[in-house]
């Protein structure tokens, strides 16, 4: 049975996949230097990013965080690390202890 059976045009699927979700997890330095779009546009390609916060939390992750949230993301503040998660990827935190 070949792929031609099922109606399948793997070439074409190939193309689909182009420019689709990336997938990785990005270590960076949230401290104000990088412009908050870049982390939006991180979060839109699927990326997780882990991100250690060098000053005030609420400040630097203020230009990102609403977007992240209203696309269905996550973000968790973990021992001085920023974990933005995008949708459909959950950030469990139950291993934490109360």
């Amino acid at each position: 049975m070949t792929d031609t059976d099922f109606g399948l045009d793997l070439h074409e699927a190939e193309d689909q996949l182009d420019g689709e979700v990336a997938g990785e997890v990005v270590l960076g330095v949230l401290d104000g230097e990088t412009d908050p779009e870049e982390w939006v546009r991180n979060v839109e390609y699927g990326n997780v990013l882990v991100l250690a916060v060098v000053g005030d939390l609420d400040e630097l992750a203020a230009g990102f965080a609403e977007p992240v949230v209203e696309m269905g993301g996550e973000l968790t503040h973990f021992r001085g690390f920023l974990v933005v998660s995008p949708p459909n990827v959950d950030i469990n935190t139950d291993r934490l202890g109360g």
